[in-house]
């Protein structure tokens, strides 16, 4: 050991060691995070049952007494909506899919989208489908995006018939929210387009990409509208699927004896998915929910069998089908059809 002189300076102190820097921090994945916005819903769902557990468990016994044949009719209309996207997904391509290949796709995409939010499940499902027909990737990419550009535009198309033609029976001014709700939805709109455009402007390999999907769907969309085979099923299944998905929901509240007439039940669903449908949750499950529950109660229906009519819909729509729609998945990917 070599001595110190003694104007030598004391050797600095050790520095402090951090254990939690040694402690190795878990990596979050992609399916990780994909899954938990996909159970989000649900844990919310989870939670507003444990607070409102009266509400809940009334509405399912209520449920269990409810008449079977308008659940059969609701049913019956659930199937039906695999039709109507069938026809859709047909209407946005010019070529001619197999019917039968087609509609199982379609019900085995419905299960898919109840999975990932934004319906991104039933997308793939269809992109998968698509490519396998012999349908390019930037072509099929565009047809999902006609999809999602017809619907929303159909949809509103068959509000305003309602509104027209029921004009004394929507009592719509208990639908409307207040000045300061409008101007929240107002700016987070415009803030959303903004981000958008700002997206688009600075990052220019999405900025090409995104022109070129629209040149390509543009050019499809001609095609299609060239052939009234092809725009009857592409406009006709936009209108007829958010009419069926209300009637599931009509025949449900028809069930229970909800005091709100038909018209009254389907324009509150279609009213309801409209206005909340953007929130990206698998399904819609959790904000449509919620939405349609609030209308049935604005236009006069109990609270307790408003969530009831909304619980049975539920059950007809995401989770009867949930299993047949995942062995038909599972089938068509067995048989090389996706």
């Amino acid at each position: 050991m070599i001595p110190l002189p003694l104007d030598a300076p004391p050797p600095p102190p050790p520095a402090p060691v951090n254990l939690l820097s040694r402690v190795p921090l878990p990596r979050v994945t992609g399916r990780q995070v994909r899954l938990a916005v996909s159970l989000l819903p649900l844990l919310l769902i989870a939670v507003w049952a444990v607070i409102d557990w009266e509400v809940v468990y009334g509405s399912a016994v209520r449920l269990a007494s409810a008449e079977l044949s308008w659940l059969l009719a609701g049913a019956v209309l659930a199937v039906l909506c695999s039709a109507a996207t069938a026809c859709i997904r047909q209407g946005t391509v010019p070529e001619r899919l197999p019917p039968g290949l087609l509609f199982a796709s379609q019900f085995a995409a419905g299960a898919a989208g109840h999975v990932l939010p934004a319906n991104l499940g039933a997308h793939a499902v269809t992109l998968r489908f698509l490519q396998r027909q012999g349908i390019p990737l930037p072509r099929a990419t565009a047809s999902i995006a006609l999809y999602s550009l017809v619907k929303p535009v159909a949809r509103t198309a068959v509000i305003a018939v309602f509104v027209l033609a029921l004009p004394g029976t929507l009592h719509l001014g208990d639908l409307l929210p207040d000045t300061r709700t409008l101007a929240v939805v107002a700016a987070a709109v415009a803030l959303a387009l903004v981000a958008v455009v700002v997206t688009l402007t600075a990052v220019r390999v999405l900025r090409r990409h995104c022109i070129r999907l629209a040149q390509t769907a543009l050019t499809d969309l001609r095609l299609v509208h060239r052939r009234p085979s092809r725009a009857l099923a592409l406009w006709g299944g936009a209108a007829a699927l958010p009419v069926l998905q209300a009637c599931v929901l009509a025949a449900v509240g028809a069930s229970v004896d909800l005091p709100v007439s038909w018209p009254l039940m389907v324009f509150a669903y279609l009213a309801a998915s409209t206005v909340v449908g953007a929130v990206p949750a698998p399904g819609g499950i959790g904000p449509v929910d919620a939405a349609v529950v609030f209308t049935l109660v604005a236009f006069g229906a109990p609270a307790t069998l408003a969530t009831t009519t909304v619980i049975g819909y539920r059950l007809l729509t995401v989770w009867l089908p949930l299993l047949p729609g995942t062995l038909v998945l599972s089938a068509l990917v067995r048989a090389k059809a996706l």
